[in-house]
């Protein structure tokens, strides 16, 4: 046991208590402070465990008995007095030990808890450095977790992305922003096709193609807990350098003119 505060302030406590009812009983005719005391040791338990709650227990088994002896002015012979210090000694222990092994658990689950959210937060930072776009959808494909590169691609706004936006919200912002390459009659058919694959956890790989050039291929995988987890990995080396020549010029313009945010992943018609 620490010799802290929260350690010494149940014993203190318990014992002061004790010495203050003995003291007043002389002038004016106390009830018995067990019940007083036995809160005692169960507020010793929570503050600093085990071993204090114990020392405050048995303190208040003490303090009771020397309240019956000088209560009655008597030995403590009489059975009723033996039945009630033994009732008080069962509480008062049984008190200690349910609050020291509650509080030991509350800590190692918060211990733990602290761990994965610190995990969490490393695991976070760590997809934030990766070019593949990452959104983790919950069981009613809310977005989760919406990673730096998917925000890129889709220049997705960061109090959007943290409000957990569902599915077809990101879709849909996609189609507002002009983010994909295709005519605009198509796209209520794209995005009814991407959100029936997410729905029924469809693995299939697909490309898509984005207006400024660069290509993603899109995976949906469904997790155990009924979440999806998206993925958008460039593929536009791959798929482009197959591309007309002709086109090389159109490609380059893609590019970025001021050299500040080079295209990442298209190096075609060189």
């Amino acid at each position: 046991m620490r010799f802290g505060w929260r350690a010494i302030s149940g014993p203190v406590l318990t014992a002061a208590t004790a010495l203050l009812t003995m003291s007043l009983d002389h002038y004016v005719p106390l009830p018995s402070p067990a019940p007083l005391l036995v809160c005692i040791v169960a507020l010793a338990g929570a503050l600093s465990g085990f071993a204090s709650a114990i020392t405050s227990a048995s303190l208040a088994v003490i303090g009771a008995a020397l309240f019956f002896l000088n209560h009655r002015g008597a030995s403590l012979d009489v059975p009723a007095d033996l039945i009630r210090l033994g009732l008080l000694a069962l509480t008062a222990f049984g008190t200690a030990a349910i609050t020291g092994l509650m509080r030991e658990r509350l800590l190692g689950a918060l211990a733990t808890e602290r761990q994965s959210h610190a995990t969490a937060a490393r695991l976070s930072a760590a997809l934030d450095q990766v070019d593949i776009g990452i959104v983790l959808l919950d069981a009613e494909t809310r977005a989760e977790f919406i990673n730096r590169a998917f925000r890129d691609y889709f220049a997705l706004p960061d109090e959007i992305a943290d409000g957990k936006p569902p599915f077809v919200a990101l879709m849909y912002h996609g189609r507002d922003t002009g983010a994909f390459e295709l005519p605009e009659d198509e796209l209520g058919t794209f995005i009814a096709q991407r959100m029936e694959m997410v729905r029924i956890g469809d693995a299939t790989p697909i490309n898509i193609a984005l207006r400024n050039g660069e290509v993603l291929r899109f995976v949906c995988a469904a997790l155990p807990d009924g979440g999806r987890m998206l993925s958008y990995t460039p593929v536009t080396d791959l798929v482009r350098h197959t591309d007309a020549p002709a086109r090389a010029d159109y490609y380059r313009s893609l590019r970025d003119p001021t050299g500040s945010k080079l295209i990442r992943y298209l190096r075609v018609a060189e």
